[in-house]
Formats: structure tokens, sequence, C-alpha cells
């Protein structure tokens, strides 16, 4: 297949390396003005900022060099907005758009530090519409299982932005809060695995996160909401020393497995 994708950042870098490691035509673009020609492509990534996606698919439509048949997919980490446009550009169309979202990443960024095999043994999300043609689907869960991916998930944009408010968002809202606590300045020779692990994802992009954040804000805050009652247990458990409370707050987590955990993420 020939693959375009538009966006040299983490991910979209990542996409055209494994495309070509898998035996595929692979090209890269800037996402910059004026749209690329795209008309000998069967698939296009795009591969931009949230802010971004909506006018640039706008653009390759406006610009009538889009293959028929070829699908679109764009890879942000927020589905209903970009849908919900995306939807009535597409209508009538010759080709295709697909909602995307890789699961994975790295905590560096930039088109230097992307990677064929990021992809490997990760998830790749769909949110196809409901008259998305099969062949379509088809031709896209062969082409991420030949670049690593370990399975396709397909879902509805609502389903997505609610429970990656959760697996995704969340996590890094609370990384960002727990690293900036003054005794983390402090870590060095006190710390192993746990403080690793939870500070991990702490320095996220500002402007990349910000958009993602606010465009999937309800969801996120009503994970948020839940988290921040849980932790309240705990302090008031704290507080008046209530060693039963704390117990059985503790007892009532459930061990995850790691295919609920995910990938790279």
């Amino acid at each position: 297949m020939n693959i375009a994708v538009i966006g040299r950042g983490l991910i979209g870098g990542s996409l055209e390396k494994a495309a070509r490691r898998a035996g595929h035509s692979a090209a890269v673009f800037r996402g910059r003005a004026p749209s690329p020609d795209v008309s000998g492509f069967d698939v296009v990534f795009v591969a931009l900022p949230h802010s971004a996606i909506v006018p640039a698919v706008r653009a390759l439509a406006a610009g009538g060099t889009l293959k028929d048949g070829a699908a679109v997919v764009d890879i942000c980490g927020v589905k209903r907005t970009i849908c919900e446009e995306l939807a009535r550009v597409a209508d009538g169309k010759s080709w295709r758009f697909v909602g995307g979202h890789p699961m994975a990443g790295k905590e560096k960024t930039g088109y230097e530090n992307s990677c064929e095999d990021l992809f490997d043994g990760a998830s790749m999300i769909l949110t196809p519409y409901q008259d998305t043609p099969p062949e379509t689907i088809a031709a896209l869960e062969s082409l991420f299982a030949d670049m690593g991916f370990a399975r396709t998930v397909k879902t509805t944009p609502e389903r997505h932005d609610a429970i990656i408010a959760f697996t995704s968002q969340l996590c890094h809202v609370l990384s960002n809060a727990y690293v900036r606590e003054p005794l983390a300045a402090e870590h060095d020779g006190f710390s192993a695995g746990s403080f690793r692990d939870l500070s991990r994802v702490g320095f996220p992009d500002p402007e990349t996160w910000t958009e993602l954040f606010i465009a999937n804000s309800d969801a996120l805050l009503a994970v948020l909401d839940r988290y921040a009652a849980r932790l309240d247990v705990f302090r008031k458990a704290l507080r008046e020393k209530d060693a039963a409370l704390v117990k059985a707050e503790l007892s009532a987590a459930k061990p995850q497995t790691n295919e609920t955990q995910g990938g790279k993420q």
C-alpha cells in the first residue's frame, strides 16, 4: 500500500517508519499549507494536533487530490469533536474518513524520537461510522497488523473519549500534580519503581495536552471527580487515624490484568 503521513512528530514519524518496515511505500509531510498532493496514496494518516486536524482534512478535501477509495485516518487522542465535524466533510465523497488512536507513545516528542517499533504489541483504536465500508476497515486492520499492532479495537467516539479520559488523560493529570510536590526534588536515593512509574508521564507537552484536556473536559472531569472523592476518603481516614477505613479502602482495589492495562502508554 501507499501510505501518506501528514505530521512529522513522534507518532507521524513512527507511522511512516513502521509502514516502511512492513514493506509498504510511505511518505511523510509536515502538514503546513499548502495542502500536500496525496493523489497516489491509499491511506492518509493525519498526525497533527487536535486543533489542526479538521482544517487539514478540509483542505485535502477541497484540494481534490484524495484518491477514490482512500482512507483518511486521524490519530488524535480525542474523537467526538473530530468525528462529528469530519462526518460532514466526508459525506458523499469517494474517500472515507475513519477516526483512529494508536495506544502507544513516549515521554520524548518529535520526529527525531520516532521509531519503527513504537507500535509493536500496542492497540489501535478505530471509531468508524455506521456506513463505513467493511472493506475499508478490513484493509486498515491488515495494515495495522503489518505495522506491529497487536489488535484493532473498534468503538464509538463517545466510548473512546470516556475510557481514554481514565486510561490516559487522568494519568497525565495525576502524574503532573505528583511531580510538582516539593519533595520530588529530593527523591534521589529514596525512590525506586513506584516513583518512576508514577512520575513517567508527569511532563506532558503543555500545548498538546491542554488541547486534549479541554476538548474532552466533560469526560475527564467525571473521572477526576470520582478519583478526588476516593482521595477524600483516604484523607479523612488518615486524619482520624481510622485504620479500619484505610484497610477497607485498600482492600477495595481489584488487580488489573496486563491486557487491561494495555500497551506502551
